[in-house]
C-alpha cells in the first residue's frame, strides 16, 4: 500500500506544482496561450466543469459537489480494492496514478470551481482544441493500467484449478 500511496503523492505534488507554475508564475491565466513549442506544446488557459472534454459540465454549483463526490469515491474504492491481495506492482503504481490525479482535480475544483487544463499538444498540420493537465494524463495511464495489469493472471489461473 506504500507504493500507491507514494505513486499518488507525486502525482499529486507534479499536477498542482505544474498548475501553480503554468497558471499563476507564468501568468496564463490572464495571458491565455503562451506558446511554448509550436506547434507540438502550446499552453493554452481552460478551465473545466465537467470530466474528460468537458462533458457533463454544468454551471451549477451542485454539479461541481457532483462530481468531487464521485471523483472521492472512485478513489476510496480503488484504494480498498487495490488493498486486496492478488494486484503486481505494476498495478499497485496504476492504482496510485489514478488516485492521485483524482485528487489533483478534486483540488482544483474545491479552489477554482473547475478544473484547470492547460496542456495542449498538435502535431502534423492536426490542431488539437483540447487541452489537461497532469492529473488528466496520471488518471489515463492509471486506468489503462489497472485494465491491463489489475489483477495477477497467474492468480486468478490458480483460483479457476482449485476444486471444492
Amino acid at each position: 500500500m506504500r507504493l500507491v500511496v507514494l505513486c499518488a503523492l507525486i502525482v499529486l505534488l507534479l499536477d498542482q506544482a505544474s498548475k501553480w507554475a503554468v497558471v499563476h508564475v507564468a501568468n496564463l491565466i490572464d495571458l491565455g496561450v503562451i506558446e511554448v513549442w509550436p506547434p507540438f506544446l502550446t499552453f493554452r488557459m481552460g478551465w473545466n466543469q465537467g470530466i474528460n472534454f468537458g462533458l457533463f459540465a454544468h454551471d451549477a454549483d451542485v454539479m461541481r459537489w457532483v462530481l468531487i463526490g464521485v471523483a472521492l469515491a472512485i478513489a476510496a474504492f480503488v484504494l480498498i480494492w487495490i488493498a486486496r491481495p492478488g494486484h503486481g506492482r505494476i498495478a499497485r503504481v496504476a492504482a496510485g496514478l489514478l488516485v492521485g490525479g483524482a485528487i489533483g482535480n478534486v483540488i482544483d475544483r474545491i479552489l477554482y470551481g473547475a478544473v484547470a487544463d492547460f496542456l495542449n499538444m498538435s502535431c502534423c498540420g492536426v490542431e488539437n482544441p483540447f487541452v489537461f493537465n497532469v492529473a488528466d494524463v496520471a488518471i489515463f495511464a492509471g486506468a489503462f493500467g489497472l485494465a491491463l495489469f489489475g489483477t495477477d493472471p497467474a492468480k486468478s489461473a490458480a483460483k479457476g484449478r482449485k476444486t471444492p
